[in-house]
């Protein structure tokens, strides 16, 4: 096993601000999301996930998730997987999405481990005896980016999840947590959709 701490980011946290373009927030903030089934709260994980945090609120500022469907629902178990967003494969607006994200079609992987000041970038983790040295693991009502690559991330596309996920861990980038409103997520069914979002603090 490698020591979590025995890792060196080649590329820093601010790097990827400046090349995104992004006014990197690296505090946690509290968002509000009206859906079609009910309203919940999402804390976001600006601290440990800044680049991904901050193109999650470039894009609420630009209005781009209001009025965006839950496009794809998975169940397994007692585990569902809601996925919402603006989903790029979708070939409908190809000139608003191109709008909406500047050109760029990924963000990098962006993963936090407890003893380390920096998040790791475009690194996924590989061996499991590894992830417990994670700051975030997926949990009841986490959040995260739907992968476009082994280490990129969709800078539009996110989902959540029911229930814990081990085997996921490490391999997503997990950039906040519903904090209220849980059960609104056993409500929502592919084509329910966001109606609001507003950022509290």
């Amino acid at each position: 096993m490698v020591p979590a701490c025995s890792f060196k980011n080649q590329i820093n946290t601010d790097y990827y601000c400046r090349k995104l373009n992004l006014g990197c927030v690296k505090v946690n903030k509290i968002i509000h999301i009206k859906t079609s089934k009910g309203d919940f709260e999402i804390k976001l994980f600006g601290k440990d996930n800044p680049v991904t945090v901050s193109n999650f609120l470039e894009n609420i500022d630009k209005n781009i998730y209001v009025n965006q469907k839950f496009y794809k629902i998975m169940e397994y178990g007692q585990i569902r997987f809601i996925h919402g967003g603006v989903n790029q494969r979708n070939k409908l607006y190809p000139d608003r999405n191109q709008t909406l994200n500047k050109g760029i079609s990924s963000i990098p992987l962006e993963i936090k481990f407890k003893e380390e000041m920096e998040p790791r970038y475009n690194y996924q983790i590989k061996n499991p005896y590894e992830t417990k040295d994670l700051t975030n693991t997926f949990e009841k009502g986490s959040i995260a980016m739907v992968k476009s690559g082994n280490i990129k991330s969709s800078p539009t596309e996110f989902f959540i999840v029911t229930n814990k996920i081990p085997e996921l861990d490490g391999r997503y980038s997990i950039f906040g947590k519903i904090i209220k409103g849980l059960d609104v997520l056993e409500e929502i069914e592919k084509g329910d959709f966001v109606m609001g979002v507003k950022i509290s603090n």
